[in-house]
């Protein structure tokens, strides 16, 4: 059995979201290849050191092009590559006339409950496209419920042909050695006492409320800080021009994006940890600050309830004052942080990346059967 995958998403420097699922998809199956089970990763460019080393039965394939290339020149390649048995594409689009059957992961649809924060060219593809995979993939996975009813509601698939895999997260975070890890000095981080957000810079991630109710929590705790770690995504100049005119550029700190091991460092020492999203898909870093014993703050909205279940605050999304309410219960009550500690290091041994790819490659070792 040989499964073909689409790595692209995976083979990039700086990884978030998606880029963090495929990778750790692709580490799965590159230790379950062997000769009854082999993977042939299709490619741009040429794989980076981060992905895993090709062998015998985990081999990648470069295919040229770069406009349409999941619509012209992958499927051109999987009919020349007669040997493949199912295909999986780990983000939204699947090869246009595959030969052989398709699975395809889903991981959002904000672009259709936001489509103001996406430009033109790219919600057109994210429309057509991902209807296209979703009418057309033999199976469809889903990163959470939340995403599944959306696929239902808004696309009329049928709930049999969707199965929910939620993500996992990064345990290798807990085995780095951070107690003596000095932070970037550029960032300029030489501080105790801050809040900490984690996410691509984008309006669905809800910035403009945070930094809301940041300013009004300085009020009565004017040495904290508020710390934004992430890529610049689209439209995000609103973000940074809010700062200025809240004069507020000496109290937010914006890193960029950042290693394994400084983004550790600052789960371990943050205050707390909030995810104030308007929509999220599932949210990997709540389960990134749990698993350090940070404890969360999230908007109840979308999947972060489903994810974070009992071992976080909630505020509404579209009032700082309640998220300011939040954030007071977290400085002044000792006890309820120990419990969502507590409840948090509970909360994310139910996600792994192993029983992610074990579940994902048992379906498409399901469908794969149907074509040899």
């Amino acid at each position: 059995m040989t499964i073909g995958v689409d790595g692209n998403e995976a083979n990039v420097k700086e990884r978030v979201g998606v880029s963090v699922y495929t990778l750790n998809i692709l580490r799965y199956f590159h230790k379950k290849a062997r000769k009854e089970l082999q993977f042939k990763i299709f490619l741009k460019k040429t794989p980076l050191a981060e992905l895993p080393s090709p062998s015998k039965f985990f081999q990648y394939q470069i295919v040229s092009g770069q406009y349409l290339w999941s619509q012209i020149f992958l499927p051109l390649a999987l009919f020349q590559n007669r040997d493949i048995n199912v295909f999986f594409s780990p983000a939204h689009y699947i090869p246009r006339f595959s030969p052989v059957p398709t699975v395809v992961t889903i991981h959002d649809l904000s672009y259709l409950y936001y489509p103001e924060d996406f430009l033109k060219k790219d919600l057109f593809q994210l429309k057509n496209w991902t209807n296209y995979s979703l009418n057309k993939a033999t199976k469809i996975i889903a990163v959470s419920k939340t995403t599944k009813k959306d696929i239902i509601k808004n696309y009329a698939v049928n709930d049999d042909k969707i199965s929910v895999i939620y993500n996992g997260f990064e345990k290798s975070f807990q085995k780095l050695k951070i107690e003596n890890l000095k932070f970037n000095e550029n960032c300029k981080l030489k501080i105790e006492n801050f809040i900490l957000f984690v996410g691509t810079i984008q309006p669905r991630k809800n910035l403009s409320v945070l930094i809301e109710a940041f300013d009004k929590f300085l009020q009565t705790n004017k040495d904290s800080k508020l710390v934004i770690v992430g890529k610049k995504g689209w439209l995000y100049e609103k973000i940074f021009q809010k700062v200025q005119d809240m004069d507020l550029d000496k109290k937010i700190v914006f890193t960029d994006y950042l290693s394994n091991e400084q983004l550790a460092w600052l789960y371990k020492n943050a205050f707390c940890f909030v995810m104030p999203s308007l929509y999220e898909g599932f949210g990997i870093p709540v389960l990134e600050a749990m698993s350090f014993g940070c404890p969360v703050i999230a908007s109840f909205a979308s999947s972060l309830p489903e994810v974070a279940g009992d071992a976080s605050l909630y505020f509404d999304p579209k009032n700082s004052d309640d998220l300011v309410e939040k954030l007071k219960l977290i400085k002044e009550d000792k006890q309820l942080v120990k419990d969502l500690v507590n409840k948090g290091k509970k909360r994310v041994k139910e996600f792994s990346w192993e029983k992610c790819g074990e579940k994902t490659l048992e379906i498409l070792k399901n469908y794969a059967s149907s074509s040899i």
